[in-house]
């Protein structure tokens, strides 16, 4: 196998028309140099250099390894360039996995910021089943997974968890509901109530799961909505009270009041999870970044 570095060496002879400009150029001894190109000589089978009055010049398989070792030479510096440019965040590829509702509030300016900072960075989106994002990431099919993630779970071997967001959940009611001169509920108030169900099963549903349980009561579910627009659309009709995350309530009916709840009031926690093994990419910070100053507006 021909030797890259031997190569170069071959290409300063060729260039310099001797092994002394060769040498000074690459600051070997002569010496140094013809030990390169014996050895290279070698490696290839053939004669590469003959004498020429007080130079050389090149044979034709001299020639052929010169013009490779210079095709070489621009494929080194065009990979160094490109290290370069990856390691100041300037190139690079991640994927990012996330669910629905946190698409308009943080992945889309979270990403258009990054565009704009570091156009070059390649960004591959997929909307993902929020109950499974995290052997996704864990196994490398995503460098970063969106993910609602309750205080009290267990931490996951090999990932870590970065906050970003909390959301508070708000109860939405017909205008002449019962309830709507109240400016803050107790979440046992809504105990008796028919639920709109605003979200699908998994994480976000857990999160009202659980701060029902806590209040002693578990909701009465009479209409599936799967989208936030469409349970205000619900409460609004009168067909049930609807908790929707303040971010989702943005372009609020005019039929609906919306209140505060406690006692518990629901909280949607959102993280970012990592591997804690991935290498430091500095894409990924930068669009970790992004999506903090997302979450802070």
């Amino acid at each position: 196998m021909l030797d890259v570095r031997r190569m170069q060496v071959l290409r300063a002879v060729v260039t310099g028309g001797s092994v002394t400009a060769a040498a000074r150029t690459l600051g070997y001894t002569p010496s140094a140099v013809s030990q390169q190109i014996a050895a290279l000589e070698k490696e290839a089978g053939i004669e590469l250099l003959e004498r020429v009055g007080r130079g050389v010049r090149p044979t034709e398989a001299g020639r052929l390894l010169t013009e490779y070792a210079t095709l070489i030479g621009t494929h080194v510096a065009a990979a160094e360039t490109a290290l370069a440019d990856l390691r100041a965040g300037r190139t690079g590829r991640i994927t990012i996995h996330y669910f629905a509702t946190v698409g308009a509030v943080l992945v889309a300016p979270a990403l258009a910021a990054l565009r704009r900072e570091h156009p070059g960075v390649q960004v591959r989106l997929k909307l993902s089943d929020p109950r499974h994002p995290l052997s996704e990431v864990r196994d490398g099919q995503a460098d970063i997974a969106l993910v609602v993630r309750p205080d009290d779970r267990p931490s996951v071997d090999g990932l870590r968890f970065v906050h970003l967001l909390d959301v508070r959940y708000r109860a939405v009611l017909p205008k002449d509901h019962r309830l709507a001169a109240k400016p803050v509920l107790e979440l046992s108030d809504l105990a008796e109530e028919q639920w709109v169900a605003s979200e699908s099963p998994g994480p976000c549903l857990d999160v009202l799961l659980d701060a029902c349980g806590a209040a002693g009561f578990s909701p009465e579910f009479v209409v599936e909505s799967q989208d936030y627009a469409t349970a205000q659309g619900f409460a609004a009709a009168g067909l049930g009270i609807a908790l929707v995350p303040e971010s989702a309530l943005e372009n609020r009916r005019s039929a609906t009041v919306v209140r505060r709840i406690r006692n518990p009031e629901p909280i949607r926690r959102i993280y970012a999870a990592v591997r804690e093994s991935a290498p430091a990419q500095p894409a990924l910070r930068a669009f970790l970044t992004a999506l903090h100053d997302a979450a802070s507006r």
